[in-house]
């Protein structure tokens, strides 16, 4: 897995917003910078579990993982 994604941040008085560039749906709104920053990483990790394990899923029971790099 990734270890690295890219926020793309922004401040809109009074909110941060933010999203991570590589996974779409992964977008946060918080007061503090700090705040925006640490739910983009628990969303992004909850996104990829959910993302990873949809697609196990539709594997179904045999199949072979492979990994790709770019």
């Amino acid at each position: 897995m990734n270890d690295t994604y890219t926020a793309v941040i922004k401040h809109c008085d009074p909110w941060w917003i933010g999203w991570i560039e590589e996974v779409p749906g992964v977008n946060c709104q918080e007061a503090s910078k700090a705040e925006l920053l640490e739910s983009l990483k628990i969303t992004l990790r909850e996104m990829l579990e959910f993302n990873r394990q949809e697609a196990l899923d539709a594997a179904g029971d045999i199949f072979e993982e492979e990994p790709v790099a770019l």
